[in-house]
C-alpha cells in the first residue's frame, strides 16, 4: 500500500483577485499570473516526484482550470476527476462582485473586516467560514478521505476557504488560529495521514 497521500492546492490568481473584487461563487477565470501560478505548482510536485491517482475539484472554472494546468505539468491528463461545488469558494453574497474598497464605503472598514476575518457572521445572503465548513466536510470525510485511506494518491485544486475549512480540521485548528492561516495562490500543501485519518506530516510547498 503506497503512501496516504493529500495534495491541496488553492487555484491560481484569478482575474478578481486582481481587481480585487469579492468573488465567492462568482467564475473568473484565471489571469496570466495565475495560470503561471498553477503550471508552476504542477511543476512543483513533479520535481518532488509526486502522481496521482485520483483529483477533486470545486465546480469553478478557476479551479478546474488550475488542476487542467497542473496535470498538464505532471503528464496525467487523463486524471480520474471528480467535480463538485461543495468545494466551491465561500458564497460572498450581497459582496459577490464588489470592489472590496467599495464595500468599505458602503458598509464601513469594521463590519467589511468582520465578514470577511471571523468564523461564524456571514455577509449579507452568504456563508461564513463556519457555513463554508458544513458543507465541504462532509464531501471531505465521505469522497475525499476513503480515497487517501485507501492508498489512492489524492490532489484536491479548490479555493481559500474551502481549503481552509479543510485545514482547520487536519490540523486540529482553532476557530481564531484557522482565520489568520493564510494560502497561497498555487500553493501545494503536502499531507501524509495516518491510518485513523489524523495527519503524520504536513510540508507546504511555497516555502
Amino acid at each position: 500500500m503506497s503512501d496516504r497521500l493529500l495534495v491541496l492546492v488553492r487555484h491560481g490568481q484569478s482575474d478578481w483577485n486582481l481587481k480585487n473584487l469579492f468573488t465567492g461563487w462568482k467564475d473568473p477565470d484565471l489571469t496570466e499570473l495565475g495560470v503561471t501560478e498553477a503550471k508552476a505548482a504542477g511543476q512543483k510536485l513533479k520535481a518532488q516526484g509526486f502522481t496521482f491517482d485520483v483529483a477533486f475539484t470545486s465546480a469553478l472554472t478557476r479551479a478546474q482550470h488550475t488542476l487542467d494546468l497542473m496535470l498538464t505539468e505532471l503528464g496525467q491528463t487523463g486524471l480520474k476527476t471528480y467535480k463538485n461545488l461543495a468545494l466551491n469558494e465561500r458564497d460572498y453574497g450581497d459582496l459577490s462582485g464588489l470592489n472590496k474598497d467599495d464595500a468599505r464605503k458602503k458598509w464601513g472598514e469594521e463590519q467589511v473586516l468582520i465578514w470577511r476575518r471571523s468564523y461564524d457572521v456571514p455577509p449579507p445572503g452568504g456563508e461564513s467560514l463556519k457555513d463554508t465548513l458544513a458543507r465541504t466536510l462532509p464531501y471531505y470525510v465521505q469522497e475525499i478521505l476513503p480515497c487517501v485511506l485507501r492508498g489512492e494518491r489524492t490532489l484536491v485544486a479548490a479555493h481559500g476557504n474551502s481549503l481552509r475549512a479543510l485545514i482547520m480540521v487536519l490540523e486540529k485548528l482553532t476557530p481564531e488560529q484557522i482565520l489568520k492561516r493564510e494560502l497561497g495562490t498555487g500553493a501545494p500543501v503536502v499531507y501524509r495521514l495516518n491510518a485513523d485519518a489524523t495527519v503524520a506530516s504536513v510540508v507546504d510547498l511555497a516555502k
